[in-house]
């Protein structure tokens, strides 16, 4: 399976918006192209702390969509932080239509590799990178139902 995800975001110091129009790509004799858009809406409560809802859809092949009543549409309440140096996502989320998960939870932990030359802050300078520093927060906003 191959994913395409566009990240098409809006933030300021108190809130940020973030959607994906991701489409899920599949290969063999019966490739499909399935549409399963995301958004997110959080606040800033500061120091590292964000509380609010995502939306997940899966609408079905692209071109077919499938009825209402069969696509899945899921509302989640979230809350990320930091503990030390891991970044953790905890949400909880009820499905919309009858083709949804009833309700689910989930949990996400992640980690940012230091950047070299950019000091952490400690005032260290990092020197290993595997992570655009820039994009450390919209990576730990993964879209993807659990």
């Amino acid at each position: 399976m191959l994913e395409i995800r566009p990240i098409i975001g809006w933030r300021n110091k108190e809130w940020e918006f973030i959607v994906n129009p991701t489409v899920d790509l599949t290969f063999g004799e019966f490739g499909q192209q399935d549409f399963a858009p995301c958004a997110r809406l959080a606040r800033n409560l500061g120091e590292d702390r964000f509380m609010g809802i995502e939306y997940y859809a899966d609408v079905g092949q692209v071109g077919d969509f499938l009825p209402l009543p069969q696509q899945s549409h899921q509302l989640f309440a979230v809350t990320d932080f930091k503990v030390g140096k891991l970044d953790v996502e905890l949400g909880a989320g009820v499905g919309l239509t009858p083709g949804s998960d009833r309700f689910v939870t989930k949990a996400i932990l992640g980690y940012a590799f230091p950047v070299p030359g950019q000091k952490d802050s400690g005032g260290n300078a990092s020197t290993m990178s595997m992570a655009n520093p820039l994009a450390r927060r919209l990576a730990m906003m993964p879209l993807i139902p659990q």
